[in-house]
């Protein structure tokens, strides 16, 4: 009961850190067998160990949720999710709702203080309502770690792919000077100028095209031309100027989200719900999903965990539930709370001796 705090956004401060403030309040019943509640002494609340997660007031087993959102990052769309596992799809529509909500916050609080060394960014064409309504997934990698840091929803624009960098730019650490590839798209070379100025070195990959095929690839420096070569020779991945891992990152982008497959009828009506599954995917693919691109002798790494976000690959029981989850990164100790609580931070020293 020390992981356990109490849900009630008035209880007073001390009542959510003190230890044994929490106690045993009795069971429920429910189909699958008894649950323990819990009262908090400081402020009489009583509460159940599911409060503030996804899993609250959850009429089916919880590895019955974790295996709805499973099967929805594998491309599974809505109704073949409800007509595997049994269950309405108003049900599996409600379910995907609140993991992606919780994903969102738990993507928010994670990915930060990132190297990106070297990166790269692309986006994707999709139809939202009918075909004439064209709109865009910007994406960006992390090449090194393979993380999928950033992306964007919304028109091909320059307020979009202002958004998207800036929003990574927060997300790194900005130790390093990092090497920018995109392709050919207008907006990327204002934009990378105005949020990384001369801090960075920039190139672009134009492609042109012929009856569908790649005819000339084009490849130039735009920003800290000088430093290019140093860059590449840095570089673990790259020998020359490209956006191949971006472009498969695209690949499973497509593949694990049925509202993005080609000649589709499973197309989202709405740009949120869109959003709201685009989040569930990206926290499967940086925490969950271990990469082979990432295999060092017998261990297969997820992104997170070669970009030192985690120790080891997570499970979705893990980031649904509401118990805290101890990351151990360099001499700080992140204690991840529920939705409704904030991330606090404490020393190692001070967290163990609680």
């Amino acid at each position: 009961m020390k992981s356990l705090s109490c849900p009630n956004k008035h209880c007073p401060p001390s009542g959510k850190n003190d230890v044994g403030t929490i106690i045993r309040h009795g069971c429920y019943t429910t189909r699958w067998g008894k649950r323990r509640r819990y009262q908090c002494q400081s402020c009489g609340k009583t509460f159940c160990s599911t409060s503030g997660t996804p899993y609250y007031r959850l009429h089916h087993r919880r590895a019955t949720f974790d295996e709805v959102a499973a099967l929805s990052v594998e491309g599974l769309n809505k109704s073949a999710i409800a007509r595997a596992k049994r269950i309405a799809w108003n049900t599996v529509h409600r379910w995907l709702e609140r993991a992606a909500g919780w994903c969102r916050q738990f993507n928010s609080r994670k990915i930060k203080n990132l190297s990106g060394a070297e990166l790269q960014a692309d986006e994707i064409r999709m139809i939202v309502g009918s075909k004439q309504q064209s709109i865009w997934v910007f994406a960006v990698i992390d090449v090194w770690s393979r993380l999928w840091p950033s992306t964007i929803i919304g028109k091909r624009s320059y307020r979009n792919t202002l958004d998207l960098f800036r929003d990574l730019s927060r997300r790194m650490s900005l130790e390093t000077i990092p090497l920018i590839t995109t392709d050919g798209f207008g907006f990327y070379e204002k934009v990378v100028g105005r949020v990384f100025g001369a801090a960075c070195v920039y190139g672009q990959v134009i492609k042109t095209r012929r009856n569908d095929r790649v005819v000339r690839v084009e490849r130039r420096a735009v920003i800290g031309a000088q430093g290019l070569k140093q860059a590449l020779q840095n570089s673990e991945d790259s020998v020359k100027l490209n956006t191949s891992f971006v472009e498969r990152l695209n690949l499973t982008i497509r593949q694990g989200s049925a509202y993005l497959g080609r000649r589709t009828i499973c197309q989202a009506r709405w740009k949120e719900r869109l959003e709201d599954h685009l989040e569930l995917l990206r926290c499967h693919y940086n925490f969950l999903r271990r990469h082979l691109a990432l295999k060092f002798g017998r261990e297969i790494k997820t992104p997170a965990q070669q970009a030192g976000l985690i120790s080891r690959a997570l499970t979705l029981r893990e980031i649904f539930s509401s118990r805290l989850l101890f990351v151990a990164l360099k001499n700080v100790l992140f204690v991840l709370f529920d939705s409704t609580r904030p991330v606090t931070f404490a020393t190692r020293e001070a967290a163990l001796a609680a």
